[in-house]
């Protein structure tokens, strides 16, 4: 029990090392995945045939193919053959990013079809265009109902972050493994890695939590 102690105790500046690693990628991978989630939710919605049917086989393959897979495919598989020279980090950012935009897609779709549509018929009435009215009426209420969703795939990307470790992604399940494989405390060293990621779980959430009742406006529901 000692000896387990003194193991994480001696492990732990290199673990939250790899918490911070784990952190970039979750944060660069959410943001990416926000990016192109709203562009493809208003695709889907408000676009023409061909950009829906763009749309849904996008969403069709990065929901049908495990991450894991995923991971493999574009980091040893098309990259290399596009010849991009990206780092296991970089990719893991892609990757997951790429993945978690599909699911945010269809959160901010459901947001946005959750609205009344006589908001956008309105806004035609006032001489808006749909570009101008999407943006400033349509999507600053749709984001804001997203949040719960939003905070969901949080906690999802955050736990298949942990697959970057097979890339060679210097991440907290890494370098979890790293040590336990030459002290052969494997089990209170990946309980350490559990509770890590409990942790930025947690943090993550709350601030979504914070962030949902910053932006509601008293009186405003769906």
């Amino acid at each position: 029990m000692l000896d387990s102690l003194i193991a994480i105790f001696e492990a732990l500046p290199y673990l939250l090392k790899g918490a911070l690693v784990t952190s970039g990628i979750v944060i660069g991978a959410m943001g990416l995945g926000l990016v192109m989630g709203v562009h493809m939710a208003v695709g889907q919605v408000y676009g023409n045939r061909a950009v829906r049917w763009f749309v849904g086989l996008y969403v069709w393959f990065f929901r049908g193919v495990p991450v894991l897979v995923l991971l493999f495919l574009f980091y040893f598989g098309l990259f290399a053959l596009l010849g991009l020279n990206l780092s296991a980090f970089a990719a893991s950012i892609l990757v997951l990013g790429m993945t978690t935009a599909a699911y945010q897609s269809q959160i901010f779709r459901g947001a946005i079809l959750s609205l009344p549509r006589g908001q956008l018929q309105a806004a035609r009435a006032l001489g808006m265009s749909d570009i101008k009215a999407v943006i400033s009426i349509i999507l600053p209420q749709a984001l804001r109902f997203s949040i719960p969703g939003w905070s969901n795939e949080y906690s999802i990307i955050l736990k298949d972050s942990a697959l970057a470790f097979v890339l060679g992604t210097s991440e907290i399940m890494a370098r979890s493994h790293f040590v336990a494989s030459r002290t052969y405390h494997y089990l209170p060293l990946y309980i350490t890695a559990g509770c890590l990621y409990f942790i930025l779980t947690w943090l993550g959430v709350r601030a979504l939590l914070k962030l949902e009742a910053k932006v509601r406006i008293p009186g405003y529901s769906q």
